[in-house]
């Protein structure tokens, strides 16, 4: 069977095969959940606010015009989402990297005996869940999503540069904190 692509689902929908809108949602569920579950740090409102986001993205169907991927259309949904739901919970999100040592949350004093793979991906994923919301979703974005910066860009609302130099700092705060704390053979 020859995969559909987004734009041909999309079109099938508009044409009234509502049922063809699973095929979406089996397709992005699990990359915006992950997203989701970093941005909120909370499983349950990410459950919750991913449903939301289908919910938006399908009763928007009409918008999409096809100017950019629908994934990346979809994935702004996600983020500016999830950002009205922190702002909900009066949780500040942060546009600057200047204190990132300020908000990791992480107790330096981790005694990981990482032997498989899958404890070095949790132990990976708590890292990037320490930083700052913003930050946490452009290192899923790019890395677990594989998305452009160009993309995260257009996603974010905000310059190419900007995403560039988030991209660079985040990842520069999680080697910081990997060195500073002796975490380099828990990661080898």
């Amino acid at each position: 069977m020859k995969k559909l692509s987004d734009w041909e689902i999309i079109e099938s929908v508009k044409k009234g095969n509502q049922s063809d809108y699973s095929i979406i949602i089996d397709r992005y569920k699990n990359k915006a959940f992950s997203l989701l579950k970093r941005m909120l740090k909370n499983e349950l409102d990410a459950e919750e606010v991913l449903q939301d986001c289908f919910v938006k993205a399908y009763n928007s169907l009409s918008k999409f015009k096809g100017d950019a991927k629908f994934s990346t259309w979809f994935y702004r949904i996600v983020y500016n989402t999830a950002l009205t739901k922190l702002s909900s919970k009066k949780r500040k999100t942060e546009t600057e990297m200047s204190s990132v040592d300020d908000h990791i949350n992480l107790k330096s004093d981790y005694d990981y005996r990482v032997s498989e793979k899958q404890d070095l991906s949790k132990f990976i994923n708590e890292l990037v869940n320490s930083l700052p919301e913003k930050n946490a979703a452009v290192l899923n974005l790019y890395y677990i999503n594989e998305i452009s910066c160009e993309e995260i860009s257009k996603l974010m609302n905000t310059s190419l540069s900007n995403v560039k130099v988030m991209l660079h700092r985040s990842r520069s705060a999680l080697k910081d904190y990997i060195l500073k704390n002796n975490l380099v053979k828990e990661l080898l």
